[in-house]
């Protein structure tokens, strides 16, 4: 299991569109994959997880990925994360 913190950059945080995209990543790994704020902890391949922890810019998180393709898992969702979340995967 690893871990890794991020900021969100994009103008509405992980809401809606940007979520959508977040979520479909994620679904590109077999690796379990969480997101964690203030302790409490989601499913990142569950658009209601996500979306419930009120996700908004410049707030930071914490991926947590564990299972064969972790590294990359992190690696691809922190890279889109990066991009603003607005790119088209």
């Amino acid at each position: 299991m690893i871990t890794r913190d991020v900021t969100i950059k994009n103008s509405v945080g992980l809401h809606a569109r940007p979520a959508t995209f977040f979520i479909q990543k994620a679904n590109q790994y077999k690796s379990t994959i969480w997101v964690e704020k203030d302790e409490r902890r989601v499913n990142a391949k569950s658009l209601l997880g996500v979306l419930s922890l009120g996700i908004t810019k410049d707030m930071s998180v914490t991926l947590i990925a564990d299972g064969a393709d972790e590294e990359a898992a992190l690696n691809g969702l922190a890279e889109l994360i990066d991009s603003g979340l607005e790119s088209v995967l």
